[in-house]
């Protein structure tokens, strides 16, 4: 049995917050507003990242990975076992690949990428049963807030 503290759904809506505050930080950079947090098995933030691509030049640098790698760094080690990633936007396959290399036993998030998602969408490479690792989902939670926030810097940037 596990010592790890299994967040309950409120936990989830508060957690969503602190993704939606990371996706902002985005600002007036062209850099899509998605934002996500690690959060370690006693509910601390080990981890927050907003997407980097543009300002950085960097085509890793989605926020779902820099959340990892600095909660990874926070934690000093790989495993984020007991932890869970909260982000505003459904998984890309890399991102969710990067989630189940970590270990990460939960992963929430906000708004449905039709497009690209591999929680469930287009892929489900989080419950894939041929890998080592697998996942709980919870999606859609502050689903409406998450995908306001993605199609007013899309209607923005058609303007």
């Amino acid at each position: 049995m596990s010592s790890h503290r299994v967040p309950a759904e409120r936990d989830h809506a508060a957690w969503m917050q602190l993704a939606l505050a990371a996706a902002r930080h985005t600002g007036e950079t062209a850099d899509v507003p998605i934002g996500a947090v690690v959060v370690g098995p006693d509910g601390t933030v080990l981890g927050t990242g907003w997407n980097e691509r543009e300002v950085t030049g960097d085509p890793t640098a989605h926020a779902e990975v820099l959340a990892i790698r600095r909660a990874a760094a926070a934690l000093g080690a790989w495993r984020l076992e007991g932890c869970t990633l909260v982000v505003t936007l459904e998984p890309c396959s890399m991102c969710a690949g990067a989630s189940v290399l970590a270990r990460i036993p939960r992963v929430i998030f906000g708004a449905w990428d039709e497009k690209a998602g591999a929680a469930g969408s287009v892929f489900d490479v989080l419950r894939e049963r041929r890998l080592n690792h697998w996942t709980e989902v919870f999606p859609g939670v502050r689903e409406d807030e998450c995908a306001a926030l993605l199609k007013e810097f899309f209607a923005a940037r058609r303007g």
